[in-house]
């Protein structure tokens, strides 16, 4: 399984220069205090994997797409033509991943599945409001600072490299890059671009 999403999603290498390079937009100081956190939100964007295995360096291009909802969270995961290559779905009782071609696979913790389904870790629970520019606990990350970064309680390292102003008037995230060192794909990183924003 791990073979076909990795081979989908290398197909077409494009996708690294779109991610490299994102301008930084100013955000206007005051709109660090209307910030919100929003339970429903549609969020479209990039997404480049590099991590370890077998002893070797592997890269992974795409896209993706967080349909966020206080019951449900659904994230697909696209290849650079667009195709759907894994779904996931998480609610408060069960998380499950769907492959193209492949079965379901279901489990109570949601980054345990994707880690052991991918092959590499992708942090569910807290993209869930580290997209919004939040940690965990609900505090506001601040902005501008885009050497700066943050540690989270299970190892990912965090800089948001960029943040805009979305139709709402607030700012969000606009770059986000993740790290962490991993027993089981050495040192991965992960760089998220944002293209859509839309609260529901």
């Amino acid at each position: 399984m791990r073979l076909r999403f990795r081979a989908a999603l290398c197909a077409l290498p494009i996708f690294l220069a779109g991610c490299a390079g994102v301008p930084t937009a100013p955000v206007a100081p005051q709109a660090e205090a209307q910030r919100s956190y929003y339970r429903a939100i549609d969020i479209g964007g990039r997404l480049s994997v590099r991590y370890q295995q077998n002893g070797r360096d592997e890269a992974l291009h795409g896209s993706f797409t967080w349909n966020q909802r206080p019951e449900s969270t659904t994230i697909a995961l696209l290849s650079p033509l667009g195709q759907t290559m894994a779904e996931i779905v998480v609610t408060p009782a069960m998380s499950s991943l769907t492959q193209a071609g492949q079965g379901t696979r279901m489990a109570a913790n949601a980054d345990a599945l994707a880690a052991d389904t991918l092959g590499w870790p992708l942090p569910v629970s807290g993209l869930r409001d580290w997209l919004q520019g939040f940690s965990a606990k609900g505090q506001r990350i601040p902005i501008g600072d885009g050497d700066a970064a943050a540690i989270t309680d299970n190892g990912w390292r965090i800089r948001y490299a960029s943040w805009e102003t979305g139709e709402d008037g607030k700012p969000h995230p606009k770059r986000i890059d993740l790290s962490r060192n991993t027993a089981q794909a050495g040192e991965v990183s992960l760089r998220i671009v944002l293209d859509t924003w839309q609260p529901q």
